[in-house]
């Protein structure tokens, strides 16, 4: 008989008990049956079984003991409900040391502990804690929030012991198992709180800082929040206690996507908002676009450019039609050389969104403002801190988003916002007048002694450069992407330092590089021997710097001196997709929800190329290690040398030169050379399949009956049996329907026929679970016994002829 059985039915016989019983711990000698609980020191929480109202189901949870309505905050088991509720329950303290719930001799929740645990106990606080016969805390429920955040619990990262804090709301009042809203931390940048549906932002908390807000309340002015803020090298968290331990408080994240705060007020008996988030139209994540201020007149919302004198709607036509949200542009382009940009201070703002920004937490603001003024990467700066003496300085890399703007005197932050020097002249700004004289005067004088120098220095530049540097040059200048200085990135590098290679690929290496303003930035160096050349490299450049969005990695700029050709792009710290999935142990990183999670911001990013960019971009090398990770596992789809982009009502091409990685190209543009949106789709069914099953469809073969991963998917597809495709780590985490409806849509994307392969609208659509996907035709490039389109993903077949078309691979970049 199972050991873990015999344990069981010995801690009935012995700890059994015929009525329920309040505990004050749970020991090795103890069990908690299906009417005992476990109370906090002074009855404020108690953790036992509960039964949400109107469900069958019974899950393990704590809850407030004292108040008249049952209100959880917390419930170990959401995913796996107690469906049979009348079967025995126990939980208690296994020999190796989990805290484990047993539902009729079958485990359903675990601590997932291995330290010898002598017992458990709750807090006043709410917190569950598993502590060894030395009083040390193993295990903590505060660190596996459900959609509750109390205080002293945490929003953030742990990174010494690999663990996220974020609320995630139920489904439903009946169904505590997580919905598609979460609320936690952004560290892409300045670390900040948002709210999220899926993986799109709808609401923005803005970024951290250590503040005191007394009387929050309107009901009661004695609610007295504290937050504090933590950013070290281990962790990075946000917190808040009550200054009036005697107010029940609580923040919970509802299952329409609404962040509440309340408080519990025992004369009326029930719980009283304090607050509600978002709070209205202008909470709307970028409602206003790029440099667009929302601001609320009244009831009604409108936006504006941040300053109507030094910046334009991006497209007065459609601002004109209320549609702003393409934002706005500077008026005045920077100009960023010889000193001759400066800052105007915006007051009374919500800071932009952080996510891509620098930060130092230990320098004053003029120090903030010296650096920036230093790095013309730098459009903005600002000290989110407004506590007295506050030394927070934040750097804003790009463009200014989701900026909203209050009454004066009604809060918000200062901001100071790069300006061109004709902008400043006459104007408020962070720069004093007899600076802004000596540069007017250095404008005047310099041009005139260094005129005949500068001119004669052009001419003989221009008659030693190559024709194809210049051009390039030219192009760079009409994308308005940044030139770097090589010797800035020969610098950033190392000098290029093999300790700094992050892989090599197609173009040539890439290197890892810390730019001395502060950002890290991944370098590719275009190799001599590469197979790409001027082309790829000026389609990049041209073709990244139009696009915009979170899950497309971003190009700061690029270098181009001699033979020397660098592309700088933001550094992604997790490096691509295929050294998590195709790596055995690094795959166990990457759970169902995560890479779900990666397969729906690839289908976005997707999306945005092919129908929401300005020009319609086909990538055409669509593949796991083109998928690169940021420091969230959020997904940035990467190298752009081989896309084309198309116009007009264009929706498909022709190519002589077919070029792609086999096991990823779709069968008519790898047998026709006809390329369309519809054939980056079929490369992102491929992948769909390769994150399920953990397996590479190029070189996989069924050793039962001699197909591919696209045939084996197929094939259980066909029977009924398409969970056995899934990658064994993902045994534990996987969600069901979210897995079969993602194979599902894997094999409608690799149809033979392109034209029935949905669109990337219809494949984000049905990854939401928004209508019921129709069934699948059969795929192209499927084996069973012999081809029955061709076979490109055989590493037998060698790069050639078709159609007298030429077929050349592009390895793995």
């Amino acid at each position: 008989m199972d050991l873990r059985i015999l344990f069981l039915l010995f801690s009935l016989l012995h700890f059994h008990k015929t009525h329920a019983t309040e505990l004050n711990t749970i020991s090795r000698s103890q069990v908690l049956t299906n009417d005992d609980t476990l109370v906090s020191p002074t009855a404020i929480f108690e953790l036992g079984f509960f039964q949400p109202d109107g469900s069958a189901n019974k899950y393990l949870g704590i809850w407030y003991k004292k108040i008249s309505v049952k209100t959880v905050v917390w419930v170990a088991n959401r995913d796996h409900p107690v469906t049979n509720a009348s079967a025995p329950l126990v939980l208690n303290i296994t020999n190796v040391g989990n805290l484990v719930l047993f539902n009729n001799n079958t485990m359903i929740w675990s601590s997932n502990t291995t330290t010898k645990i002598s017992h458990a106990n709750l807090q006043d606080t709410g917190n569950l804690v598993l502590m060894d016969p030395q009083e040390k805390m193993i295990w903590q429920s505060f660190d596996y929030l459900t959609d509750t955040l109390l205080p002293g619990m945490k929003l953030g990262r742990d990174y010494l012991r690999g663990i996220e804090w974020r609320l995630s709301s139920w489904k439903n009042n009946q169904d505590p198992s997580p919905s598609k809203f979460t609320w936690g931390t952004d560290i892409s940048g300045y670390p900040e709180n948002k709210l999220k549906k899926g993986s799109v932002v709808t609401y923005r908390g803005g970024p951290w800082s250590n503040q005191r807000l007394t009387g929050v309340s309107q009901f009661d002015r004695r609610l007295t929040l504290v937050f504090k803020v933590v950013v070290t090298d281990s962790e990075e968290s946000f917190s808040y206690i009550i200054e009036n331990s005697s107010m029940l408080v609580r923040t919970t994240l509802n299952s329409s996507g609404q962040l509440e705060g309340s408080f519990w007020v025992e004369d009326s008996k029930k719980w009283q908002p304090s607050i509600s988030l978002p709070r209205d139209i202008c909470d709307t994540y970028n409602i206003c676009g790029a440099y667009g201020r929302c601001s609320l007149n009244t009831v009604t919302q409108s936006c504006a450019c941040l300053d109507d004198k030094r910046f334009v709607p991006r497209n007065e036509k459609r601002w004109g039609t209320s549609d702003q949200s393409g934002g706005c542009v500077r008026r005045t382009p920077l100009e960023c050389k010889n000193g001759s940009d400066g800052f105007i201070k915006y007051s009374g703002v919500e800071l932009p969104d952080t996510e891509n920004t620098w930060f130092n937490m230990s320098i004053s603001l003029k120090e903030c403002e010296a650096e920036c003024f230093k790095n013309c990467s730098c459009m903005a700066y600002a000290n989110p801190d407004n506590s007295l003496g506050g030394r927070d300085c934040v750097h804003w890399l790009n463009d200014l988003k989701d900026i909203r703007v209050y009454p004066a005197g009604a809060g918000g932050h200062d901001i100071f916002v790069r300006m061109a020097s004709s902008e400043i002249v006459g104007q408020s700004s962070s720069k004093n007048k007899g600076g802004m004289k000596a540069k007017i005067m250095l404008l005047v004088i310099i041009p005139v002694v260094l005129i005949i120098g500068l001119v004669s220095t052009w001419f003989w530049y221009a008659r030693r450069k190559p024709k194809h540097v210049e051009q390039m040059v030219g192009d760079v200048s009409e994308s308005q992407l940044p030139l770097f200085s090589f010797s800035t990135i020969a610098s950033a590098t190392g000098n290029f330092s093999t300790d700094n290679i992050l892989g090599e690929g197609g173009f040539g290496p890439v290197y890892k590089g810390v730019l001395k303003e502060g950002p890290e930035i991944a370098v590719k160096r275009h190799s001599k021997t590469s197979s790409q050349g001027i082309d790829e490299f000026k389609n990049e450049v041209i073709c990244v710097s139009k696009l915009q969005h979170r899950n497309l990695v971003k190009l700061l700029g690029c270098c181009i001196q001699g033979d020397e050709k660098l592309l700088i792009y933001e550094y992604m710290p997790n490096n691509s997709l295929d050294s998590f999935i195709f790596e055995k142990t690094q795959s166990m990183v990457l759970d169902w929800s995560r890479r779900f999670n990666i397969i729906k911001g690839i289908a976005r990013g997707l999306l945005y190329l092919h129908h929401d960019s300005r020009l319609r971009i086909v990538h055409r090398d669509l593949k796991a290690s083109n998928i690169l990770l940021d420091s969230d596992m959020n997904p940035k789809i990467s190298d752009f040398g081989i896309a084309r982009s198309f116009g007009g009502n264009e929706t498909q091409a022709n190519t002589h030169r077919v070029v792609g990685t086999y096991g990823y190209m779709a069968p008519e543009y790898a047998l026709d050379g006809l390329f369309s949106i519809k054939s980056d789709v079929f490369s992102f069914g491929v992948l769909v399949l390769e994150m399920v099953s953990g397996k590479k469809n190029r070189g996989f073969i069924h050793p039962e009956h001699d197909n591919n991963l696209i045939g084996h998917a197929w094939s259980l597809y066909n029977e009924g049996r398409s969970m056995e495709l899934i990658d064994e780590v993902l045994a534990n985490s996987c969600d069901q329907p979210e897995v079969l409806r993602s194979i599902e849509v894997g094999l409608l994307c690799v149809q033979q026929n392109a034209g029935d392969r949905p669109n990337m609208s219809s494949v984000v659509r049905m990854l939401d679970d928004e209508g019921s996907p129709p069934t699948p035709k059969q795929p192209a490039f499927y084996m069973q016994g012999e081809l029955l389109v061709a076979d490109f993903t055989s590493s037998t077949y060698n790069a050639g002829s078709v159609s007298n078309l030429t077929i050349t691979e592009v390895v793995a970049r």
